[in-house]
């Protein structure tokens, strides 16, 4: 009775297995729903007023510089002012030895006062024998002859009087003095060292204030930077800022006041000189900085979220969505980036709807719900954890 008994337990249970492996099998030949739409943020393509700013490297440009070269030759015998220093126009700087100079200078000036008194005694000689002559006193050829000294005596006190301006000049060169306000350089020379006229190089002198900026600009942008010459109202203190080496910006009324004459063809560049008003002395001649200069756009253009683009190989794309809320990727070409910004110039249209935010989490197709990058980084990382 108990093998019985057994037996239709046995066969009971064997039911029951077979019965939940059919199940099994008809639940899993169901076919599955689509998948589910990816939370994404979205936004609309529009256009905006765009304003850039663009940098360019820049060389800080003394507007007045002079070198210091003797035009007389010898020793330096003084040196009136410090390396460094700031000097005003006529102020001495330096004297070569005087002593040759002012000995040819009394010369010279002895030269002078010994023609003129030449000249003065054929003069008294002319008129004498010219009076004589008129009472037939004397030949008419020894009036010739007196005029003819007194004519070659005017010429050696006009010699005489030339050299002495020549010999003063070199004395009066041999101090030399500040051609311009602004700052000295360093000395190059010591006092007691040998100067050659025209060669020895005593010291620089430059202005500092005001002073300017050398950039190369492309040859596309000489329109644009001959607008800004020509019209007053773009001098302002935010138009050209100056980025210094230590970070710092400096800002000031900068005015382009040249532009250079031709383009260099080895670089298809043009040199544009802004200046600034200096009066801190806070920019240095020769300082490399990085200037920035506003680019207002002459029409909206249409703008979207940098952070909406993917790259692949150089080739940027957007993911679009269209009907059925599916995003599709669309290549598009770049105009310039400001800020988290950048204008499409081509691609899009206004009023189109990208994906901004999710945008690694979407496929070519996929079908998206506009929500917030939270709902969609939940998903994924649900999906993970389920994995």
């Amino acid at each position: 009775m108990n093998t019985i008994n057994n037996i239709k337990l046995g066969i009971i249970v064997l039911s029951s297995i077979v019965l939940a492996s059919c199940g099994g099998g008809d639940k899993s030949a169901q076919p599955q729903g689509p998948p589910p739409a990816t939370p994404v943020t979205t936004v609309t393509v529009t256009e905006e007023e765009v304003v850039t700013t663009d940098t360019y490297p820049g060389v800080v440009i003394a507007l007045n510089e002079v070198e210091l070269r003797p035009q007389v030759g010898g020793y330096v015998t003084a040196i009136f002012v410090k390396d460094g220093q700031k000097v005003v126009k006529g102020q001495k700087l330096y004297e070569i030895d005087r002593t040759k100079y002012i000995a040819a200078y009394n010369a010279a000036k002895a030269d002078v006062a010994v023609s003129k008194s030449n000249r003065d005694k054929a003069q008294k000689d002319a008129d004498r024998y010219t009076r004589l002559a008129e009472q037939d006193a004397v030949a008419k050829q020894r009036v010739d002859y007196a005029l003819t000294d007194l004519a070659n005596a005017e010429s050696q006190v006009a010699a005489a009087q030339a050299q002495l301006s020549s010999i003063a000049n070199d004395l009066e060169r041999a101090t030399i003095v500040s051609p311009l306000t602004g700052t000295i350089g360093i000395s190059q020379v010591k006092l007691g060292a040998l100067a050659s006229p025209g060669t020895t190089l005593l010291n620089t002198v430059s202005t500092f204030n005001p002073i300017a900026v050398d950039i190369s600009v492309n040859q596309a942008e000489i329109p644009r930077f001959t607008q800004l010459q020509r019209i007053p109202s773009a001098v302002k203190d935010s138009l050209f800022s100056i980025q210094l080496q230590d970070g710092s910006i400096f800002k000031g009324q900068g005015r382009i006041v040249a532009i250079d004459r031709a383009v260099d063809p080895q670089t298809g560049t043009i040199k544009v000189r802004i200046s600034y008003p200096n009066a801190q002395g806070r920019l240095i001649s020769g300082m490399t900085v990085n200037l920035k200069a506003l680019n207002v756009a002459s029409e909206r253009q249409l703008v979207i979220p940098y952070k909406a683009l993917q790259e692949q190989l150089g080739i940027f794309n957007v993911y679009v969505v269209g009907d059925s809320s599916k995003a599709e990727p669309r290549n598009v070409k770049l105009g310039k980036q400001f800020g988290q910004s950048v204008v499409i110039s081509s691609g899009l249209k206004q009023g189109e709807v990208i994906v901004v935010e999710g945008v690694q989490n979407v496929k070519p197709g996929a079908k998206v719900q506009a929500g917030t990058i939270g709902q969609a980084n939940g998903q994924q990382a649900a999906a993970s954890v389920k994995k």
